[in-house]
């Protein structure tokens, strides 16, 4: 399989951080990105979806940022405040060692809030060290100019739609649109920057030292009372809670979704055009990380997505793929146009940079396997499901009986026109039977009749017409011989036996035609055309779902050596995107949740297995 990039120039590549080298934090409204150099260079506000204000991981020179880093050469380091999304910056130099302390406050009373505020805290540790900042907003993506002028000791950003304030214990200089500041700390001396939405409700105020270490105390507080209720206590502790940390940093409090990714159009290839706008909620995303929370005893957030599905997301929405889209804008919204930002080079000169997503309207009829799966899961594991939502449960299964036979575009949402995909197959499979389950066990009203004939149907028609006898594997589609990694869930959704000797047969075939050093590919665009250009790295989710499904299978040492090298490819903060190159570069919207929740998954299922 060809895996070769387009190099970024070197020009180019001097003002981009790799995607890798950044943390994230968050207020379970919107996140930024802070890069190892101090640099913040995605963050919008005050949602997920809202238009940029700093988006220079897209464009060095358009996209705005906020600088703050020490003012000579430095190296510098990146944690995170144990057990909290607080994001620590170290610089070291030759006069002293300081640190920059990220954060944007989140307590049990903000979730209500309106404040939407982003803190960044300088300390020096250890001798002295100059620092400068340059705070350079470009509103709605770049594309909307705006004013500054100080009141009093504030910075007012104003632009059409949106103001930002900035206060600071040190002086602020305005230069042109942006505002600077330049400043020398000594050993325990501090300085505060604090950007905060301006609106009806939040007005001008400062940020002294004392209110900042206050709010870091409260935020600190928490994450960690919150993370204190896993109940994961196996091998990969710190990996997995991060991985926790990540996904709840990926959760809208007001409704309760939670979205794939917090970017867009970070690429899957560089020079690429396979860059897509992450930020909404996927059903299969999001009903994935249902479970990955159940696992970890974190019933909330999966009580909460189940809120955001009866209110937001309506069954009679009469969307033409069916009841349900693939996909939904945070507050529940149905229509995600896509278009093209043309004056953003994109991150390394990888254009196009999309906003939006086409996907809303595509067929994907493994939806239905994902969704019914987690409500199925939750009915179990947190509280019983009510009688309205069982009505929403069995339509959605009637549904399924009547349609599953169609063609669809698919899992990997490709662009290549419908086929009869096995994996739509499988999870349609899967809806069926979970609902048999949950009608079963508390004496549900159901067709079970109807029900039970059709999943058996799904079940013969995969076995005779999604088994290649010349691969000896179960593949991609129908009729086909292409290999595809989204099999891997065969086992791992209860379709058939771990140690079924034509899933053994399978995992050989995906190993050799699929795997390389542990990570996976989706499967051979050469082989099986998407309707796209260029070739993509491999797809973390299905190296965890190879971990997990070879845990299955009995092949427990060499699932564990899989696992521990997939943990080698985190960043060094343990984050990981949707790919990974060839040269194990991160590639994709970052951090993704399909990858952390299947970590999470395939850790349980590992610890299970050693013991």
């Amino acid at each position: 399989m060809s895996t070769t990039p387009i190099e970024a120039d070197a020009p180019t590549a001097s003002r981009y951080l790799p995607i890798a080298e950044h943390g994230l934090i968050g207020d379970l409204r919107s996140v930024a990105l802070v890069g190892t150099d101090g640099t913040i260079d995605w963050y919008c506000c005050p949602a997920f979806d809202a238009p940029s204000v700093f988006a220079a991981i897209l464009d060095a020179e358009r996209g705005g940022c906020f600088e703050l880093a020490a003012a000579v050469p430095a190296r510098t380091k990146q944690f995170y405040f144990p057990d909290t999304n607080v994001l620590i910056t170290r610089f070291f130099t030759e006069d002293g060692v300081g640190e920059v302390q990220d954060f944007m406050p989140v307590d049990a009373s903000s979730v209500e809030s309106e404040r939407h505020r982003l803190i960044r805290r300088v300390v020096c540790v250890r001798g002295s060290i100059p620092f400068r900042t340059r705070v350079a907003p470009r509103f709605e993506y770049g594309t909307q100019p705006h004013t500054v002028r100080m009141v009093g000791e504030v910075a007012v950003f104003e632009s059409e739609k949106l103001s930002l304030g900035l206060t600071s214990t040190m002086p602020l200089e305005v230069e042109g649109p942006d505002v600077r500041a330049d400043f020398k700390l000594a050993q325990g001396e501090s300085a505060v920057f604090a950007l905060d939405r301006l609106g009806a409700e939040v007005t001008l105020r400062r940020c002294a030292r004392t209110e900042a270490e206050d709010q870091f105390n409260s935020t600190v507080a928490y994450w960690r009372k919150w993370l204190s209720a896993s109940q994961y206590r196996g091998r990969w502790r710190e990996m997995v809670h991060r991985s926790a940390l990540t996904l709840k940093l990926l959760t809208y409090a007001p409704t309760g979704a939670i979205v794939a990714a917090p970017t867009t159009s970070l690429p899957e290839q560089l020079g690429g055009e396979r860059n897509w706008d992450y930020r909404y909620v996927w059903v299969r995303d999001a009903a994935f990380c249902v479970y990955a929370m159940l696992r970890l005893g974190f019933t909330e957030e999966a009580e909460a997505f189940m809120n955001f599905l009866t209110e937001h997301v309506s069954r009679g929405d009469g969307c033409r793929t069916g009841p349900l889209q693939i996909m939904y804008g945070i507050d529940g919204r149905a229509e995600l146009p896509e278009r093209e930002l043309g004056h953003l080079e994109g991150h390394l000169g990888s254009a196009p940079v999309r906003i939006g997503n086409g996907a809303a309207g595509q067929l994907q009829l493994d939806i239905y396997g994902a969704l019914i799966d987690s409500i199925y899961l939750y009915d179990k594991w947190a509280k019983p499901i009510s009688s309205d939502q069982w009505d929403d449960v069995c339509a959605l299964v009637d549904w399924v009986c009547d349609n599953w036979d169609q063609p669809d575009e698919g899992v990997w949402e490709t662009r290549g026109g419908r086929k009869n995909f096995l994996y739509s197959r499988l999870m349609c499979w899967v809806a069926i039977e979970r609902a048999i389950r949950m009608a079963t066990r508390r004496g549900l009203p159901a067709d079970l009749p109807r029900w039970g004939g059709c999943r058996d149907t799904i079940y013969r028609r995969i076995m005779k017409r999604g088994w290649s006898e010349a691969r000896q594997a179960f593949v991609q589609h129908e009729d086909g011989d292409v290999l595809d990694a989204a099999v891997l869930m065969m086992p791992l959704a209860k379709f058939i036996a771990p140690t079924d000797p034509k899933w053994l047969s399978t995992l050989d075939a995906l190993t050799e035609d699929l795997v390389s050093d542990s990570l996976v590919y989706r499967y051979d665009p050469q082989a099986s055309p998407d309707g796209l250009r260029g070739d993509e790295g491999t797809f973390s989710i299905c190296s965890f779902w190879y971990v997990e499904a070879m845990v299955r299978a009995g092949r427990v040492d060499e699932a564990r050596l899989a696992f521990e090298k997939m943990l080698t490819y985190a960043n060094h903060l343990g984050l990981y995107a949707e790919e990974i190159s060839h040269t194990g570069e991160q590639q994709g919207n970052f951090p993704q949740a399909f990858t952390h929740l299947a970590l999470i998954s395939a850790a349980f299922n590992l610890d299970r297995a050693l013991g």
